[in-house]
């Protein structure tokens, strides 16, 4: 996703099919077990899913230009592979002194291979 664009309701935007919008969020989201690298723009764009516009559409359809593009890359799981899913995590309630505001990560492995991290 590229730096430079500009993330907005765009309320005077032009309206599209919200099922079509919501149908290609809905794979895309299937996808990411596989591709983590779309999982940032989906989640911004699954934002949109109640009032899509055509400029919401229009990104989420240079992700699917992206994915042509890119078919070699993703997460490949061998057959012998270990599947032990290990999970850690850690938290800081109101750990702030300043706004009483809590910190929580966590980090998911699959086998020796990290799969989901959120801080």
């Amino acid at each position: 996703m590229s730096s430079s664009s500009k993330l907005d309701k765009d309320d005077g935007g032009q309206s599209v099919d919200i099922t079509a919008y919501r149908g290609l969020i809905g794979s895309l989201l299937y996808l990411i077990a596989s591709r983590p690298d779309i999982q940032f723009a989906v989640g911004v764009f699954g934002r949109f899913q109640t009032n899509a516009k055509l400029s919401h559409f229009t990104v989420v359809k240079r992700i699917l230009k992206y994915l042509k593009g890119t078919q070699n890359v993703g997460l490949w799981f061998l057959k012998d592979s270990r599947f032990n899913l290990t999970s850690y995590s850690d938290a800081d309630y109101v750990g702030c002194k300043i706004d009483r505001k809590s910190t929580s990560e966590t980090c998911q492995f699959l086998g020796d291979r990290p799969i989901f991290w959120f801080s």
